[in-house]
């Protein structure tokens, strides 16, 4: 009688596990997106998540989301892509932390019919759904044309770059420098440096180029930690009055020190909206809609003065 019970019981585990696998491989997975960010550890990346999870929630799918904790481990990042491939989520939306790197996964991607949308950082193949993000480029213009005017259109300018193969901060690096070069022949960039994936590293990297250039009018940095890191190095090193500084990006300490004068202004994202606006497209696209292939989600140049402005609080979700 003993044995006849653990046969039934045995049975009925298979059952239900088949039964789970079969709800999996009709309904679960299909409603599933899995968000990717470049990495975890910045405010940036937790308001990406939040615009992903509200259009999740309103559209009914749920989201899955992961990412490496530096935006500099690119195989973590694959890896991530890999096992998400491997689940058979609906869609995925991946923030590509480098531009080349990501490309097998993303073209494996478009060969299992993955719909995958790309944001915040361009790839350099076509295999996607839509990309949608900031103009990086236009970015780096419009923080230019800011370093033009509050120096008076001359002066010696360094640069704290974020790392090579990032798609996103390369454009707002070219953005400024060419236009620096097109449009102000007075000012000159007399050097650059990489200040790579933590606030520390950016920090060294920015001492080192001040340290090595004791005449300097402006510092431009290019994402959020090169700008932490830089305005925390010219304190340091008592220059924030002398050197006038352009960020990039904007967390709670970017805003502290740009209230502060330490920094004179931010060329401002919507990391919400690209979360949303990513996922958005992501379903439109699995329903059958038409989406367009690039979608601008906007910038914003903040100085001290437009805190204060209803649209610059709600983007940066001022009190």
């Amino acid at each position: 009688m003993k044995k006849i019970a653990g046969i039934i019981v045995l049975v009925v585990v298979a059952a239900v596990f088949i039964l789970i696998g079969v709800a999996r491989k009709g309904g679960h997975e299909e409603r599933r997106i899995a968000v990717i960010p470049k990495g975890t550890s910045s405010v940036f990346w937790e308001s990406v998540r939040a615009g992903a999870e509200q259009a999740g929630g309103e559209l009914g799918y749920e989201i899955s989301w992961n990412g490496p904790e530096l935006e500099s481990d690119r195989e973590r990042q694959i890896q991530i892509v890999e096992d998400f491939i491997a689940l058979k989520v609906a869609g995925i939306v991946l923030a590509p932390n480098d531009s080349s790197a990501l490309v097998p996964k993303v073209e494996e991607m478009f060969a299992k019919n993955i719909p995958c949308v790309i944001i915040d950082s361009e790839i350099d193949t076509d295999k996607y759904v839509s990309f949608a993000a900031t103009n990086n480029y236009q970015g780096g213009v419009i923080a230019a044309r800011r370093m033009g005017k509050i120096l008076n259109g001359k002066g010696k300018v360094i640069v704290v770059k974020f790392m090579p193969g990032s798609g996103s901060t390369t454009n707002r690096e070219n953005g400024f420098i060419e236009t620096i070069e097109k449009e102000f022949s007075d000012i000159e960039i007399v050097d650059t440096k990489y200040g790579m994936a933590t606030v520390e590293t950016a920090l060294q990297a920015a001492e080192d180029l001040l340290t090595k250039h004791t005449e300097l009018d402006g510092l431009y940095a290019c994402n959020a930690s090169t700008s932490v890191g830089s305005a925390q190095a010219l304190q340091s090193q008592g220059r924030s009055g002398e050197i006038k500084m352009v960020g990039f990006d904007a967390e709670e300490t970017l805003i502290d020190k740009l209230r502060s004068g330490i920094i004179d202004s931010l060329v401002v994202q919507d990391p919400h909206k690209m979360g949303y606006i990513g996922v958005k497209t992501l379903v439109d696209k699995i329903n059958g809609k038409e989406v367009p292939k690039s979608i601008d989600t906007g910038v914003e140049l903040v100085t001290v003065q437009r805190l204060e402005e209803p649209k610059i609080k709600a983007l940066l979700n001022l009190q």
